[in-house]
């Protein structure tokens, strides 16, 4: 194989993870899980983080997302404006972001919320 090639990237395979067993980074606004990232057979990139945020944090500053997102929470309540309306859920709701959506999330307990959040590539996500 020549320098100007690459080899293959290998697809995330099949897997079990852990709850109890994963790391647990602790953030300024409350800590995270890397569950997995990379390619798959049928995904240019497939993303799982766990995000828990202490009451009345905000994940980040609103931000447009080019990739389709999947939040599910595990628990607490979360505000997550979607293209400038206020959605509110708690435990076991699940937000479906569209390429293209502007987004905040926030705690908007008294409690820690967590929830998992995935993403995904594919040929067809918008470049920008």
């Amino acid at each position: 194989m020549s320098s100007a090639q690459t080899s293959p990237v290998t697809p995330l395979p099949s897997a079990v993870y852990d709850w109890e067993k994963m790391t647990v980074i602790p953030t300024p606004k409350g800590s995270r899980r890397d569950v997995f990232d990379g390619p798959t057979t049928t995904l240019d990139k497939a993303h799982c983080h766990i995000t828990t945020l202490n009451p009345g944090e905000n994940s980040g500053e609103p931000r447009l997302h080019l990739q389709e997102e999947i939040i599910i929470v595990k628990e607490g309540l979360v505000e997550m404006h979607i293209d400038g309306k206020l959605h509110t859920a708690g435990p076991g709701s699940v937000f479906f972001l569209a390429a293209r959506a502007t987004t905040r999330l926030r705690n908007a307990g008294d409690k820690p919320c967590t929830y998992i959040v995935i993403y995904y590539y594919t040929p067809l996500t918008p470049k920008s």
